[in-house]
């Protein structure tokens, strides 16, 4: 009898886990558990900084976008200013603003240093106004380093400001010139960086006269790549003759400057020289990006002239606007 009692208890075991087995299978389940993960889930959208977009939307393929700094007849930078205050003309014909930041965004900052003999006496005073820019810039700000003599050498990949001008404390001048070579390797490298905004700083006291490249090839680099460039050309310090950039090197700096948007400076102090590396500092805090895309919407490979102009308003007259003076339309190629 006690037998049949647990055979009994036991059969009554298995069937009511059997029965629950079937009761969890037939339950309805929740359609989004099987589903794969949402790749545009909130969690993963990439923040939005307050006070406007800092990058260009990334769906905006085919914008041509473009730094801007403008300043007034003293030379002060104009902040400010809207959308509706900017107009952009391509070869002359107006364009519509389809993007516009003034968002005070990091840059990928590459420095091109001249650490050729030239700059023997000069260094300290050129490594003390560097880091008066860093202390300027954005504290997001990524930096690497490119020393040149003779050769354009990689010094420091990219890093924070503090790191980078330790770097040149070790460094002993010697040697000739590669400013053009230096120029190439900056530009490739600074298209490297995290952030949507590519600027270098070179700053040298010669003209070139060790690069492999010549002055036409890095013209038309310059011109694709779509990377500010601020010079400064180091022409005399603490009074006395300095080094051998003359009338011709100066003339070089300030087209690479234009042509890429940037500006060039001649200090001839080492007040002048501290006083250049903040003004582009602040220069660069204190931008609009704008874009827009092209009416002639044709990849032919040519040379489009850009001219941005800011709308006459009460309380600004003779606005001067600084940007690129254009761009190449490749196929498949973004323009910045």
């Amino acid at each position: 009898m006690r037998k049949n009692r647990i055979f009994i208890t036991a059969a009554l075991a298995l069937f009511l886990v059997f029965t629950a087995i079937r009761v969890e299978r037939a339950a309805p389940q929740d359609p989004q558990s099987n589903k794969p993960a949402d790749k545009t889930s909130n969690s993963q959208l990439p923040e939005q900084k307050p006070g406007g977009q800092d990058r260009i939307p990334p769906f905006l393929t085919d914008l041509v976008s473009l730094p801007v700094t403008v300043t007034d007849t003293y030379n002060r930078l104009v902040t400010e200013l809207h959308k509706q205050d900017f107009e952009v003309f391509e070869d002359k014909v107006k364009q519509e603003i389809s993007f516009f930041s003034d968002v005070d965004a990091p840059v990928n900052l590459g420095i091109i240093f001249d650490v050729s003999g030239s700059m023997k006496g000069k260094l300290d005073r050129a490594i003390n106004a560097l880091k008066a820019f860093i202390q300027t810039s954005h504290s997001d700000d990524d930096f690497f380093l490119v020393g040149f003599n003779q050769r354009a050498n990689l010094l420091a990949e990219f890093t924070d400001g503090e790191a980078l001008a330790n770097k040149l404390t070790l460094v002993d001048p010697k040697g000739q010139t590669a400013l053009y070579d230096a120029a190439y390797l900056g530009i490739e490298k600074v298209k490297q960086g995290r952030h949507n905004r590519n600027a270098i700083l070179l700053i040298s006291d010669g003209q070139d006269n060790s690069s492999r490249y010549t002055y036409r090839e890095l013209r038309r680099v310059l011109k694709e790549a779509g990377v500010q460039i601020y010079c400064i050309g180091i022409v005399e310090m603490g009074g006395a003759a300095g080094g051998t950039l003359d009338m011709q090197g100066q003339a070089i700096l300030e087209e690479i400057a234009q042509t890429t948007g940037g500006k060039a400076f001649f200090p001839r102090s080492a007040a002048e020289l501290e006083d250049s590396t903040t003004r582009v500092a602040l220069e660069l805090r204190h931008q609009y990006s704008i874009g827009y895309s092209p009416t002639n919407v044709s990849r032919d490979g040519q040379w489009h002239k850009i001219k941005v102009k800011v709308k006459a308003s009460k309380g600004f007259s003779n606005l001067k606007v600084q940007h690129k003076e254009g761009y190449y339309a490749v196929a498949g190629k973004s323009v910045q």
